[in-house]
C-alpha cells in the first residue's frame, strides 16, 4: 500500500491554514463595504497564494484548495490517494485558521464567511462555478508547461485576486470548500447552513474547468 506524504499534507494544512487566516483575517479587519476594504480584501487572497506557491510550492504544489485537486485528479495529475490525503489536510487546514481567527476576532465579524447572492442558492451556487472555472482553468494552463514554474505562482495568485474583485459582491467569494467551511464552522448560524454551497459550487466549477482543459489541451504538442 502507498504510503501518505506526510511532508506534503502537513504543507497543505498549514498553506490552508495561512489562507483562512490571512484572507478572511483581512475581511474582518478592513471590511468590505468600500472600494478600499474591497480591493485589499482581494489582494490578501490573491497574495497568500504567491507568498505559499513560492515557499511550499516544491513540496507539495500548493493547492490549498480541495477543488483544484479534485481538477487535478481529474486530469490524471494526481492519484486517489494523495487526493484525499490532500483533501483531508485541507479541511484541517481551513479550521485550523479559522480557529486563530477566533482568537482575535468576535463571531459577530463572520469570520469573512461566505453569503448568499441575493438570498439566491442558485445565484449563489452559478457565481461560484464560474469563479472557479476561470480559476482553476488558468492554474490547468499555467502549469501545463515547466517553463512557466517560475511564474506559475504569481499568475495563480493575480487570477484568484480577479475572482475575487468581481466575486466579494455576489458571495463573498468561496472557489476554495476549504476556505469556506473552517469559518462557517466558528461562525454558526446561516453562514453553516449554506456553506454546502461553497464547497458544491467549487467543485462543480473545478470538474468543468478539468474536463474544458482536457478537451481543449487533447492534440496540444
Amino acid at each position: 500500500m502507498k504510503k501518505i506524504n506526510f511532508r506534503a499534507c502537513i504543507a497543505e494544512c498549514i498553506g490552508t491554514a495561512v489562507l483562512v487566516f490571512f484572507g478572511c483575517g483581512t475581511a474582518c479587519t478592513v471590511g468590505c463595504t468600500d472600494l478600499a476594504g474591497y480591493m485589499m480584501t482581494a489582494l490578501a487572497f490573491g497574495l497568500v497564494i504567491v507568498a505559499m506557491a513560492y515557499s511550499i510550492g516544491n513540496i507539495s504544489g500548493c493547492h490549498i484548495n480541495p477543488a483544484v485537486t479534485l481538477s487535478m485528479f481529474i486530469s490524471n495529475k494526481i492519484s486517489l490517494h494523495d487526493a484525499i490525503g490532500y483533501w483531508v489536510s485541507r479541511f484541517v487546514g481551513g479550521i485550523v485558521g479559522a480557529a486563530c481567527l477566533r482568537i482575535f476576532y468576535n463571531p459577530a465579524n463572520g469570520f469573512g464567511t461566505n453569503g448568499l447572492t441575493d438570498g439566491s442558492i442558485v445565484k449563489s451556487l452559478l457565481i461560484e462555478v464560474i469563479l472557479t472555472f476561470v480559476f482553476v482553468l488558468a492554474i490547468l494552463g499555467v502549469t501545463s508547461k515547466v517553463k512557466n514554474d517560475q511564474i506559475a505562482g504569481l499568475v495563480i495568485g493575480l487570477t484568484l485576486t480577479l475572482v475575487h474583485i468581481l466575486g466579494i459582491g455576489f458571495t463573498g467569494t468561496s472557489v476554495n470548500p476549504a476556505r469556506s467551511l473552517g469559518p462557517a464552522l466558528f461562525a454558526g448560524g446561516d453562514a453553516l447552513k449554506n456553506v454546502w454551497v461553497f464547497i458544491v459550487a467549487p467543485l462543480v466549477g473545478a470538474a468543468i474547468a478539468a474536463y474544458c482543459w482536457k478537451y481543449l489541451s487533447k492534440n496540444k504538442k
